[in-house]
């Protein structure tokens, strides 16, 4: 069963990682543009600093995993991957759905903030890996997050300054 299994992925593999790297350029555009997000790293983007790099190497396409920074910190990053419904909360990679994580508050919280920011894992760093469902749908669940999530911790801040 284990065999036929693999086999079976195999034999879809290459459909399905063309979807993936289709996918997650729009994502990343649509990100890039978003007031809710500081900075995008991902080298399928005309703008990244290794686009030729990628251009070169990987001209099939930049793969389906980059991380952003989200504006409001710590805070605004764990409130998004509450508020998304579509993306999966793990911290895996290379699945056909969607995934989310917040680094800061999963996998390297045992780190100081010092330590987090010199691996990457900083308090604004959200990771995906985006996945094979429709772009659209893909897209708008990150939107009304990052929505949701910036003005959750924009009427937090309110409170504790007034």
């Amino acid at each position: 069963m284990n065999a036929w299994l693999t086999l079976l992925g195999i034999e879809t593999l290459p459909l399905r990682i063309d979807r993936h790297c289709a996918n997650a350029i729009p994502v990343a555009q649509f990100l890039q543009a978003h007031p809710a997000v500081s900075w995008v790293s991902y080298a399928g983007l005309d703008t990244d600093p290794y686009h030729a790099l990628q251009q070169r190497y990987m001209p099939g396409g930049a793969g389906s995993v980059f991380t952003f920074g989200v504006t409001g910190g710590y805070e605004t990053g764990v409130r998004l991957v509450e508020a998304v419904e579509l993306f999966s909360h793990l911290a895996n990679i290379g699945d056909t759905r969607s995934l989310i994580i917040h680094p800061a508050s999963t996998t390297h919280r045992q780190l100081t903030e010092e330590q987090q920011i010199a691996c990457g894992a900083g308090p604004d760093v959200i990771r995906l890996s985006i996945g094979i469902e429709t772009v659209d749908d893909i897209i708008r669940d990150l939107d009304l997050a990052l929505i949701s999530a910036t003005a959750a911790n924009a009427a937090e801040r309110s409170l504790i300054h007034n």
